[in-house]
């Protein structure tokens, strides 16, 4: 289950990482509308932002560190959701800059809210229920001393 969880988030989450990984100037443009931050910390954002979808993406589909990457990603996801809900209580449709780059793709803010919900379930089982043991390498339980 946790390696199908992570296969499904973590390439969503690359997927959301490569069109912006190369060039942030329009990314830029889409965390600005979102009125929450001032300039320095959006540029800083837009650089940094896609190079963690990136890292997050990989660590889930490899598996290597997926609880901490299912940290991350819940992270993500949370602020993601929350700077939706800051737009959308304020009546606000922006572009969420999540799979694209253009400022003109503008979305209803709840549904992608609601969108984003099952990513952010996916992330949570990841983190908070360790996956069992399983396989030849699998650590077994010490003897009982009753």
């Amino acid at each position: 289950m946790h390696r199908l969880l992570g296969l499904v988030l973590g390439g969503i989450f690359l997927y959301a990482a490569h069109a912006k990984i190369f060039d942030p100037r329009p990314l830029v443009t889409i965390i600005w509308n979102y009125s929450i931050l001032p300039p320095g910390p959006v540029n800083l954002m837009a650089i940094y932002m896609p190079w963690m979808e990136l890292v997050v993406g990989i660590a889930l589909v490899t598996g290597f560190k997926r609880r901490g990457a299912a940290l991350c990603s819940t992270g993500l996801l949370i602020a993601f959701m929350v700077a939706l809900g800051i737009n959308a209580v304020r009546g606000i449709n922006v572009a969420c800059g999540c799979f694209s780059t253009s400022a003109e793709d503008v979305s209803n803010a709840w549904l992608l809210i609601l969108r984003d919900l099952p990513m952010l379930l996916a992330a949570l089982v990841m983190l908070v229920f360790p996956p069992p043991a399983e396989g030849p390498g699998a650590p077994t339980p010490p003897p009982s001393r009753a």
